[in-house]
């Protein structure tokens, strides 16, 4: 195709760059070797009319025109074609939505550097906001590079694994194109002594540096809604790999200041969604080319999926924030949806602008001392169903108690959905009490169903509504002793026996001591069949649920409704009688009304049935 220019007609024709150099210090003193080209900026796309055509004007100051890149349905460069020292340029955004130009020179091609069939560029890049941040930045995945002639070389994609520099790997446009297949996945890339050497002469960066090989762009999950280091500390206590210390502060934009997703251009911004709304979770990079209503962008994977069902946004970046113990990072507002990404890819991500997949709504709700607010959050992909069930609840409580306190919850859920096309209805609910942090110790359960629920398959979960009251009230109970109603007359039976009659009740009493002082009991009647005569057994008083992990058992959705209907709850006392042996013995559970306070404690008494 031909490359289009501003006020019609076809691109110049390529010029031979020009042959000048400079050089400058760095910040040690030391001589830099540039080309001259290196100054020179491109200006940014504009919008065309209404086909949706992109053209890119371009400014150069003493240096021969180059045809302008064609950001719109882009031709690809052959990798076959690149030679070392060909001058090259790009696009990127720092601030803002515009993208702004880069100007470079290729090092040289990494034969089968990213994976097999998969070569590697690797290129020496310049502009005030690489030089500014010291090198090229995390969120510059996906930004274009093109040759002199216009064509699209490839993506901005890896950078040197030891930190910020100017020197990147760009995963070639020839292998984007075709949206691949699954491959295996190359995080890490040797460069080898030769291009090591090279690296080194042609930029500041020593060889044992450049040895250290290339590595993939930082493409953690950004975080908005809930402070980042409670985010880490709840997903590592969840076993979630999903968000971790790597994870880093996005923003969220909505209404007239939002970015909209017609600035999703080649070098803009463009951000993979997995929820948006009170708690937000995306990658935010870099698109390499909009070709009608496709985008293809990233030039690394987002997790590498294949095949998946993301949601696709604009993104306004407000800075890059320099790291001198790693790479630079943009700092950015995540704007309107706009679209689906359709495939995660080890050359890059794909979607189609237009409709947004459907998403599962996560609602918490919080009161506290006569404050409350409901907060949403759509969840764009499951994946992020349960970290968003669990962050939606600590943030909105964050949010609403305004801080770390000791203190005790209820909650009450609700977990709608369809099992094989079926719709369902889970309701449950429990009391929570911690000593330091009940914000945080109280969110994991409800997480933790709603996991094993969203893995399941022919499950899918379409609401999460919990609903949360706080207090300051800490106070517990504890099973303390069990007594038996004998002779007219309640006697202490704990770590005894109890003797009854077959055919009579069992009569129970449990005292509860509180954490005040205060006392309670809690009493149980069961009825002892005439055929138990001459046999024995135990009953065990347990208060609240003691097995943290009951919710993480169940393997099927019948197993996890059962659970649900049957679980003792953590403010409840539960009596579990058995007597006999094997298929003749008598079972029975009973379980309390539910108590004002999280129960504590076990105690067992013998029973021996007498004639």
């Amino acid at each position: 195709m031909m490359n289009i220019v501003p006020g019609g007609g076809t691109a110049p024709s390529p010029a031979t760059r020009g042959e000048g150099a400079t050089v400058r210090r760095d910040g040690s003193g030391r001589p830099r070797r540039r080309t001259a080209l290196r100054h020179h900026r491109v200006a940014a796309p504009i919008a065309s009319g209404a086909a949706g055509a992109l053209a890119l004007g371009i400014l150069v100051t003493a240096l021969p025109a180059a045809a302008a890149p064609a950001p719109d349905c882009a031709t690809a460069y052959p990798v076959a074609d690149l030679g070392a020292g060909m001058a090259v340029h790009g696009l990127t955004v720092s601030r803002g939505t515009t993208p702004e130009a880069f100007t470079g020179e290729l090092i040289g091609v990494l034969k089968d550097g990213i994976g097999p069939g998969l070569d590697m560029i690797v290129a020496d890049l310049d502009s005030p906001a690489i030089d500014a941040a010291g090198g090229i930045w995390q969120g510059m995945s996906g930004s274009p590079v093109y040759a002199e002639d216009g064509r699209l070389i490839g993506a901005v994609a890896y950078g040197l694994a030891w930190g910020g520099s100017p020197v990147a790997g760009i995963t070639p446009f020839e292998d984007m194109q075709g949206y691949l297949g699954v491959a295996a996945a190359a995080p890490t890339v040797e460069i080898g002594p030769r291009m090591a050497a090279r690296i080194a002469a042609e930029t500041e960066v020593t060889t044992s540096q450049a040895a250290r090989g290339l590595a993939q762009l930082p493409m953690p999950v950004g975080v908005s809604g809930v402070d980042l280091g409670r985010a880490d500390k709840a997903a590592t206590a969840r076993g979630s790999a999903l968000i971790g210390a790597d994870s880093y502060r996005i923003g969220r934009s909505s209404g007239s200041s939002a970015a909209t997703v017609d600035t999703v251009v080649a070098g803009g911004n463009v951000a993979a969604v997995l929820s948006y709304g009170d708690v937000t979770l995306a990658g935010i990079g870099t698109a390499t080319s909009v070709c009608g209503d496709r985008v293809v962008a990233f030039g690394h994977p987002m997790s590498f999926t294949g095949r998946t069902r993301l949601g696709l946004a604009a993104a306004d970046a407000l800075y890059v924030q320099e790291d001198p113990l790693g790479v630079p990072f943009k700092v950015a507002n995540l704007g309107e949806l706009g679209g689906t990404v359709t495939d995660d890819r080890l050359a890059g991500i794909a979607g189609t602008l237009g409709p947004v997949p459907t998403s599962a709504v996560v609602t918490s709700k919080v009161a506290y001392e006569g404050r409350s607010r409901a907060g949403s959050t759509e969840v764009l992909h499951r994946s992020a169903l349960a970290d968003v069930t669990l962050l939606g609840a600590l943030a909105n409580h964050d949010r609403v108690v305004d801080g770390i306190i000791a203190g005790s919850q209820t909650q009450s859920w609700t977990i709608k959905g369809t099992v094989s096309g079926e719709p369902f209805v889970l309701r449950y609910a429990d009391r929570y009490r911690s000593g330091y942090d009940i914000g945080f110790d109280g969110v994991f359960d409800l997480a933790t169903v709603v996991d094993r629920l969203s893995t399941r398959p022919g499950v899918k979960v379409t609401a999460v509504t919990n609903d949360v009251r706080t207090r300051d009230a800490k106070h517990t109970y504890r099973v303390v002793k069990i007594q038996q109603r004998s002779e007219g007359r309640w006697r202490d039976v704990t770590d005894r026996t109890a003797k009854v009659r077959a055919g009579a009740t069992l009569k129970l009493r449990t005292t509860l001591q509180g954490s005040d002082g205060s006392t309670r009991t809690v009493r149980e009647d069961v009825k002892i069949p005439k055929s138990l005569r001459g046999t024995s057994g135990s009953a065990t008083i347990v208060g609240g649920n003691r097995v943290w992990d009951d919710f993480s058992g169940p393997r099927t959705f019948a197993e996890m409704k059962t659970l649900l209907r049957t679980n003792l709850r953590n403010d409840e006392v539960g009596l579990s009688l058995r007597i006999g042996r094997g298929k003749a013995a008598f079972e029975r559970e009973r379980t309390s009304d539910p108590l004002p306070r999280v129960v504590g404690g076990q105690q067992s008494v013998t029973v021996k049935v007498v004639g």
